[in-house]
């Protein structure tokens, strides 16, 4: 019965097929792989256009803008003795370098505390200011006090050359946002889980330039109510000017990854794994092409 149906088999099964209609056939399967791997592969190649692409989301051209505005905060800077305006107007002499935002300083203004590429270090600079004046539990009973060294010798201290006082005259003195004691804990809460790529220490010990530039835009966030989840979006948009190329190389790992900047937690990416210098480092050596951009801030005026 079986031998019978086997009989039945067309001989087609069991002729032998040209060497040359089997490389025929490889080659083939071999193309459309090659074209589908490629119709899956960005359209971009190079670590150029990469930045390029990643930077539309990472550092938007026309930048980033929080919901709060400067208000009074120039003007009480200037009264207490934190910021020298003059010193200012010698350091930000050009639209390209923040000269527009000088008016902050004069009085009550309406502008939105934002970043974009031209404004960047005028806001850390200034955002510097409100956390080294702002009167803070993370001032006064944070590292900055404790960890056994002189206050006055941090990057975030001693390099402050911008007041009509030194530093430590306005350290931790005056009350630009009232803060109560929930509200104070609550930005050491947050301070103690945002990084920054030049150290290895988090915000509650602000020891350079933009730890303390972050506490003071986590401290008038607090005090105006913003929830959590929209401060480590806000933190995250100016770490990434401050730091565009460590961001970048966030945003390349996080797409060779299979996710993508836009779906990633914000505080996730502020943390120590991927924000700290240890944690950036490992992330920009795991790129296998990384993209190419220029800028970022140094830890001095």
């Amino acid at each position: 019965m079986w031998s019978n149906k086997f009989r039945k088999v067309p001989k087609l099964f069991f002729a032998k097929i040209p060497l040359y209609l089997v490389l025929l056939l490889l080659l083939n399967i071999g193309l459309l792989t090659f074209a589908l791997t490629k119709l899956a592969t960005p359209t971009y190649e190079n670590p150029e256009e990469i930045a390029k692409e990643l930077a539309k989301e990472v550092l938007p051209s026309d930048g980033y803008s929080t919901s709060l505005t400067w208000g009074d905060i120039g003007k009480k800077l200037v009264e207490v003795g934190a910021i020298d305006e003059e010193k200012y107007r010698e350091l930000f002499t050009s639209p390209a370098e923040g000269e527009n935002e000088l008016d902050i300083l004069a009085g009550t203004s309406t502008k939105k505390i934002s970043i974009n590429e031209n404004t960047s270090h005028f806001v850390l600079n200034t955002l510097w200011a409100v956390g080294l004046v702002q009167k803070s539990k993370v001032m006064d009973e944070g590292p900055m006090k404790t960890a056994g060294y002189d206050p006055a010798n941090f990057a975030s201290t001693g390099g402050w050359t911008l007041g009509t006082k030194d530093a430590m005259e306005v350290y931790s003195s005056t009350e630009l946002v009232s803060l109560n004691d929930f509200q104070q804990n609550l930005v050491k809460k947050i301070a103690d889980s945002v990084f920054r790529p030049c150290c290895d220490n988090p915000t509650s010990f602000p020891d350079c330039n933009h730890g303390m530039a972050a506490l003071g835009l986590i401290e008038l966030e607090v005090a105006a109510g913003i929830s959590e989840d929209q401060i480590y979006k806000d933190l995250l948009a100016f770490n990434s000017f401050w730091f565009p190329q460590n961001y970048l190389d966030i945003a390349a790992y996080l797409k060779q990854e299979g996710s993508s900047w836009s779906k990633a937690d914000p505080k996730t990416l502020l943390g120590k794994d991927f924000s700290s210098a240890s944690g950036s480092a490992k992330v920009s050596s795991s790129l296998k092409n990384r993209p190419q951009t220029d800028g970022g801030g140094s830890c001095g005026v």
